[in-house]
């Protein structure tokens, strides 16, 4: 539509300005700044139809967040004793902290 725009616009003016005019003293200024001005539009009507389509770039990557630090669980704390009495090794099961079922083998003294 542009280009359409500018040419009906090159026709239009290569139609006026092949009229004859009679030359005139004192003209010369405004002879100046019609030529400056259509200068000026044609840069900007050729800017316009000479620019391709929008395109909105590459699109840009973005990095995953780092990974939580989860410290390490707490490490079970061994007390060996010496007692009289009677003791036993028995299997217990229980939950850790991060949801997990653990089956732990335990002393068990009366």
């Amino acid at each position: 539509m542009v280009r359409r725009l500018g040419a009906l616009l090159v026709a239009a003016g290569l139609l006026f300005a092949t009229a004859p005019a009679p030359a005139r003293a004192g003209e010369g200024a405004a002879i100046a700044a019609g030529a400056l001005g259509g200068l000026a539009l044609g840069t900007v009507l050729g800017s316009a139809a000479a620019s391709g389509p929008y395109y909105p770039g590459k699109p840009v990557y973005r990095a995953p967040p780092p990974p939580e630090y989860l410290p390490p669980p707490p490490r079970p704390v061994r007390v060996y004793e010496e007692v009289e009495s009677r003791c036993y090794w028995t299997r217990r099961r229980f939950v850790d902290p991060y949801g997990d079922v653990v089956v732990r083998r335990e002393r068990w003294c009366d």
